[in-house]
C-alpha cells in the first residue's frame, strides 16, 4: 500500500504528460531568409492565423518579411518587405483584433503600425498607417492590449513605457519614472488591467497603468546579471525566467500579493541564452525557448505545490535565433495540436507542432476528434469577450 502511494506521488496524473513536438517536412519550411543578426533579445518572429512575420537583415534601414502561412518553400531575394524604418527593427507584434495589422519598434526611436493587404504584400511597403513618436532612444518592446482595440504599448531604452491610442496616434499614458534602467520585457495580464515588467535593475514590477502606480515589486527576483523575463499566468501569478548568481538559468513563480519569497524556484542549466517563455492559459502549459538553444522545454503549472511540473523537452540539432508562437485560434485541434512554434534558424523558419496523442477510434485514420478537453471554453468565448471589451478604452 505504501509503495502504491509512493508511485502516485512519482507519477502525476496529467493529460499533457505525453505532449510531443514534431518539426514539419522541409517543403513546409520558409527557406532562404536572412534572419536579423541584431543583438536584441526579442523573438524576431510574430505569427497569426494568416501570416508569419520575420525581422530580417536590411541594408540602410530596418525591414521585416510578411509571408502568408501557405507561402512555404524558398523565398526569393526580391520578395517584398515592410521597410519604412530608418534603423534596424527590434520587435514586431500582430494586433489580436485584426490579422492584417502589425506594429513594429525600431532603433530609429519610432513605433510604426502597418496594414497588410488581404493576400500579403505584392510590392514593398514603406508607408505605415501611423507613426508613433515619443521615445528618445531605440524601441525594443511592442505589445498590443489583449482586449481594448487600438491600444498599443511600447517600451524603449529610454526606460519609458508609453501606451498609445493608435486611432489618434497620441500617447495616452507615459510611465517614465518607474524603471531606473533598461526594460527587458513587458506583458499584459489576461484582461489588460495590469502590466508586468522585468528590468535590468533585477526587479520585477506589477503596474496598474490607469493609476500609474506600482502595485507589487520584487527586487533581485533573480540574482544573475543576464536578462530576465516576466509573464502573467491566468490566475494572476507571475512567472519569471532569469539567472542565478552562479549563472544557472532559473524559472520562478511569484504571487503578486506577497512578493517576499518565490512560490517556487527551479534551477535549469548553465546555458547563457535568455529563456523566452510562451504561455497557454487554456492548458496552463509554459514553453521555454532559449535564444541560441536547440530545444523547447515545457512545464505544466498547477495550483498546488510544487506548482511547476516538468513535462518534456523537444530537441533539434540547430540552435534557434528566435521563435514565433501561434495564437490558439490558428491551431488545428482536429489534429490534436495544442501549440505551434515558428523556429528561426540563420537562413530559414521552421514550424514545430506540439500535439497530444489521442486513441485512434475504429474507422478513423486520425486521432479521436473528441478534443474538447484540450480546448477550453475560454477559447469559445473569445469572440464574445472581444465584442464586449472592444468599446472599453484603457
Amino acid at each position: 500500500m505504501a509503495a502504491n502511494q509512493d508511485m502516485k506521488r512519482v507519477v502525476r496524473q496529467s493529460k499533457f504528460r505525453h505532449v510531443f513536438g514534431q518539426a514539419v517536412k522541409n517543403d513546409q519550411c520558409y527557406d532562404d531568409i536572412r534572419v536579423s543578426r541584431v543583438t536584441w533579445d526579442s523573438s524576431f518572429c510574430a505569427v497569426n492565423p494568416k501570416f508569419v512575420a520575420i525581422i530580417i537583415e536590411a541594408s540602410g534601414g530596418g525591414a521585416f518579411l510578411v509571408l502568408p502561412l501557405l507561402k512555404t518553400g524558398r523565398i526569393d531575394k526580391s520578395y517584398p518587405t515592410v521597410c519604412g524604418h530608418t534603423g534596424p527593427v527590434l520587435d514586431i507584434d500582430w494586433c489580436p483584433h485584426n490579422d492584417h495589422v502589425i506594429a513594429s519598434g525600431s532603433e530609429d526611436c519610432t513605433v510604426m503600425v502597418w496594414q497588410i493587404p488581404e493576400n500579403g504584400l505584392v510590392t514593398s511597403m514603406a508607408e505605415p498607417v501611423v507613426v508613433l513618436e515619443g521615445h528618445s532612444k531605440r524601441v525594443g518592446i511592442i505589445t498590443w492590449h489583449p482586449t481594448a482595440r487600438n491600444v498599443l504599448l511600447s517600451a524603449g531604452c529610454d526606460n519609458q513605457i508609453i501606451i498609445w491610442n493608435v486611432g489618434t496616434g497620441e500617447a495616452m499614458i507615459t510611465l517614465d519614472e518607474m524603471h531606473p534602467d533598461v526594460i527587458y520585457n513587458v506583458t499584459w495580464n489576461r484582461n489588460g488591467s495590469l502590466i508586468c515588467t522585468a528590468c535590468k535593475d533585477k526587479a520585477i514590477r506589477v503596474i496598474d497603468p490607469r493609476k500609474e502606480m506600482i502595485v507589487a515589486e520584487k527586487e533581485k527576483a533573480h540574482e544573475g546579471a543576464r536578462p530576465m523575463r516576466a509573464i502573467f499566468l491566468s490566475n494572476g501569478n507571475v512567472l519569471t525566467t532569469g539567472f542565478s548568481r552562479m549563472s544557472e538559468r532559473q524559472l520562478a513563480l511569484w504571487n503578486p500579493d506577497n512578493m517576499e519569497e518565490a512560490m517556487t524556484v527551479n534551477e535549469m542549466d548553465t546555458s547563457n541564452g535568455v529563456l523566452l517563455p510562451f504561455y497557454d492559459p487554456d492548458t496552463n502549459v509554459v514553453y521555454l525557448c532559449g535564444k541560441g538553444d536547440s530545444s523547447i522545454r515545457y512545464f505544466e503549472i498547477t495550483d498546488e505545490a510544487p506548482y511547476v511540473h516538468f513535462l518534456s523537452t523537444f530537441a533539434t540539432k540547430e540552435p534557434q535565433r528566435g521563435m514565433g508562437y501561434m495564437p490558439k485560434r490558428g491551431l488545428d485541434v482536429n489534429k490534436c495540436e495544442i501549440a505551434r512554434f515558428y523556429k528561426l534558424h540563420e537562413r530559414k523558419c521552421e514550424p514545430i507542432v506540439m500535439t497530444v496523442p489521442r486513441k485512434v477510434s475504429p474507422g478513423l485514420q486520425t486521432c479521436d476528434l473528441h478534443v474538447d478537453d484540450l480546448v477550453s471554453s475560454q477559447d469559445k468565448r473569445i469572440a464574445k469577450l472581444e465584442e464586449q471589451m472592444s468599446n472599453i478604452a484603457i
